[in-house]
């Protein structure tokens, strides 16, 4: 009996966290912008995915970006959730993805993620905090 009501409260749990997708340019401009995403939104409870498609975005930009490279030393070091939105284009797959996902929340600044998404979404506000909409 103990042991079912330890995996109904896991479940329950799980079906409280948050999640937010990150897209390349929202992590780009929030390193650009000095504002320290990963301890705003863990500080919030929410929990942070990233496509791999966007680190494949950052890889190849960190040739001659240095908020590039500073972003995936940063990815590295706090060790997100990556996952696969099967799709090769980053902004397909995240509008993609979102109509699967109700729930999660989109991080972009790309205008057509965010016309296309029906999703809660992360902002700027005043270039230093995040707020959702």
């Amino acid at each position: 009996m103990q042991q079912a009501d330890k995996s109904n409260s896991r479940e329950i749990s799980k079906k409280n966290r948050r999640f937010v997708l990150l897209d390349t340019s929202f992590i780009l401009t929030c390193i650009k912008q000095k504002i320290d995403f990963f301890d705003e939104l863990e500080m919030e409870g929410i929990e942070i995915l990233i496509p791999k498609q966007v680190l494949i975005e950052l890889e190849g930009l960190a040739i001659r970006n240095s908020n590039a490279r500073l972003a995936l030393i940063l990815i590295r070091e706090k060790q997100p959730e990556i996952i696969d939105i099967k799709n090769k284009n980053v902004d397909r797959g995240i509008i993609a993805y979102s109509k699967f996902h109700k729930d999660i929340i989109i991080a972009s600044l790309d205008r057509e993620i965010k016309k296309m998404t029906k999703n809660k979404k992360i902002v700027i506000r005043g270039k230093k905090r995040l707020e959702i909409i």
